[in-house]
């Protein structure tokens, strides 16, 4: 189908339907030879997950192939191909992603170039309010100033979402009705995760030198005794 829209100068002009713009696409390859076929589709998927933003689903990657075509055949013959390469693809938070190897991480930070995936760095304190929530969401700011023997600010809140690693839960049962917290697909992607059951414990955190508890009670000593203290009427979050 194609839909006919008026351009800014009032010339009328026509714009394919997406449903147009994949038909255009031809996925069966039904003219090429079974093994330049294979490769072809191996190239697309690999090109998709290569541009995307965050993890790509099966569902997207089968837009781009025969409608017969093994997606988990595709990227195992991919991820033989950059076997050797500083670079693989990593099935996280529900869908397929580029990421460099663990083994290169230290030669991309001493560059100090920006990188695609470059998450923001979260200060001790906050890395385990954040972990607090994935390990019992949903749950209610309150329910966490109980976990940490302190109020949690609306600041600190604020930080995750803006950070888009937490989302609005589901109101809680409680007097009051508060909002809850849960994580979200960007969370799972920016840890590697595929699901919230391959979340490590506190203590692998900690021996992989990712989290000190120390520091996070430095921090909340830091907190109290400073001048930053929450201010729960100016701050809210919705």
């Amino acid at each position: 189908m194609t839909m006919v829209e008026p351009d800014a100068g009032g010339t009328r002009r026509s714009r394919r339907s997406t449903s147009e713009d994949e038909v255009l696409l031809d996925r069966e390859l039904a003219d090429l030879p079974p093994d330049l076929r294979w490769r072809e589709w191996m190239l697309r998927v690999e090109a998709v997950i290569f541009a995307a933003a965050e993890p790509v689903g099966r569902e997207t990657l089968a837009r781009v192939v025969s409608k017969d075509c093994s997606i988990d055949l595709l990227i195992d013959d991919l991820r033989e191909e950059l076997r050797s390469r500083p670079y693989e693809i990593v099935f996280v938070a529900g869908g397929w992603q580029h990421r460099s190897r663990s083994a290169y991480a230290s030669a991309i930070r001493a560059s100090q170039v920006p990188t695609r995936g470059g998450g923001p760095t979260l200060s001790d304190f906050e890395a385990m309010v954040l972990m607090a929530i994935a390990y019992f969401q949903p749950i209610t700011r309150g329910d966490l100033s109980k976990i940490f023997g302190k109020e949690i600010s609306r600041d600190t809140i604020a930080t995750l979402r803006n950070d888009n690693f937490l989302a609005s839960g589901p109101r809680s049962p409680t007097p009051g009705a508060p909002y809850t917290y849960v994580t979200t697909k960007h969370f799972l992607s920016a840890f590697g995760l595929q699901t919230l059951r391959d979340l490590p414990d506190i203590e692998a955190l900690e021996d992989a030198g990712l989290l000190s508890r120390k520091g996070v009670q430095e921090e909340i000593s830091a907190i109290d005794g400073g001048e930053e203290k929450a201010d729960d009427e100016t701050f809210p979050i919705v």
